[in-house]
């Protein structure tokens, strides 16, 4: 996937039960970005984004902030060769 960036992205705070994921898929599908996020048990979320790295970054700098409700503590972002291929962008449980 010549072209494509992927990025591990684990977001601490006040993330879950503020309809973080949710918006964090809008937020990719919007960007045409793919991947996952998913609730933690410790109550942080976790995301793997994969797209044009422009793209990646817009969701990353979305994620950072989130979205009303939130209180985002810190964004920890890993960049990592593009592992495996998704379509689409999923909620994970």
């Amino acid at each position: 996937m010549a072209g494509v960036a992927e990025a591990h992205v684990i977001v601490s705070g006040r993330v879950q039960g503020v309809w973080f994921r949710g918006t964090t898929q809008r937020a990719a599908s919007a960007a045409g970005v793919r991947g996952w996020v998913r609730n933690l048990p410790d109550r942080r979320v976790e995301a793997v984004l994969q797209g044009e790295r422009a793209a990646v970054e817009i969701v990353i700098e979305f994620m950072r902030t989130g979205p009303p409700g939130s209180a985002v503590i810190d964004c920890v972002v890993s960049w990592r060769p593009v592992g495996e291929r998704y379509h689409g962008f999923d909620i994970r449980y």
